[in-house]
C-alpha cells in the first residue's frame, strides 16, 4: 500500500497516519505543545529543511489541525497555532511521550517532567473508560463493527482483540472492586460502573 492510499482505507487509524505519521510531523506537534508557535523556530528546534517543514505545516493546515494566525502586518508573517483538532492530539503525543520515558529514555531518564497544574503533582498518562471510569486493559476490550465498517472488517471485529489467558480472564472478575459512589450536583449518587442489561 502506497503512504497516499492511507487517506482512503476505511480504518481511522490508517486516516490518522496519513494525516500525522511521519516522523517530523510528530515532532512539529510535540513542539506546538511545548508552545513553539513560529515557523524560523520550528526549523531551529529540529534542524529541518525549510521546504519540509513547510510541506508538513502546509499539511496540518490543509487537514485542520494548525491554523494560521499573522502575528506581524509589514510584511505579514504567521504563527501556527493548534485547532481544537490539533488540541484533540494531545492524549497520542502524550502516550507517545510516556512509551518513550518508559522504553526509550535510558539510564538517564526522562528529558522532561510533567506537571499537572491542577493537583500540583507529576503525571503519567491513564486511558480510562467513558462508561465506568476503570483504566482500560487490552485484554478486557471487544471490537464490534461501527456504522463505517466494511465486510472484511466486519468478520474481523468478531474475532479481534487480545485476549487473556482463561485463568487470567477468571481471576480479575473475582478481584473486581465494587463500584465507587459518585456524588452530583443534583445529589443523587451514581454507580461509575454501568450495570449489566
Amino acid at each position: 500500500m502506497r503512504w497516499k492510499e492511507l487517506s482512503e482505507e476505511r480504518c481511522s487509524v490508517a486516516r490518522t497516519v496519513a494525516v500525522i505519521g511521519d516522523r517530523w510531523t510528530l515532532l512539529i506537534l510535540r513542539d506546538c505543545f511545548l508552545q513553539v508557535r513560529r515557523f524560523d523556530a520550528f526549523e531551529e528546534r529540529l534542524g529541518i529543511t525549510r521546504h519540509v517543514l513547510a510541506d508538513r505545516l502546509k499539511k496540518l493546515v490543509a487537514h485542520g489541525v494548525l491554523k494560521k494566525v499573522p502575528y506581524q502586518q509589514s510584511p505579514v508573517r504567521y504563527e501556527y497555532r493548534l485547532t481544537q483538532s490539533g488540541l484533540d492530539l494531545y492524549p497520542v503525543l502524550t502516550c507517545l511521550r510516556h512509551w518513550g520515558d518508559r522504553y526509550a529514555a535510558g539510564r538517564a531518564g526522562p528529558p522532561l517532567l510533567f506537571r499537572h497544574r491542577d493537583c500540583g503533582q507529576m503525571f503519567d498518562p491513564v486511558l480510562t473508560c467513558s462508561g465506568c471510569g476503570e483504566p482500560i486493559d487490552p485484554h478486557a476490550v471487544d471490537v464490534s463493527p461501527g456504522p463505517g465498517a466494511n465486510g472484511p472488517q466486519r468478520r474481523a471485529a468478531r474475532t479481534s482483540g487480545p485476549r487473556a489467558p482463561r485463568k487470567q480472564t477468571q481471576r480479575l472478575q473475582q478481584h473486581v472492586p465494587a463500584p465507587r459512589d459518585i456524588r452530583h450536583a443534583s445529589g443523587q449518587s451514581k454507580s461509575r460502573r454501568a450495570e449489566p442489561g
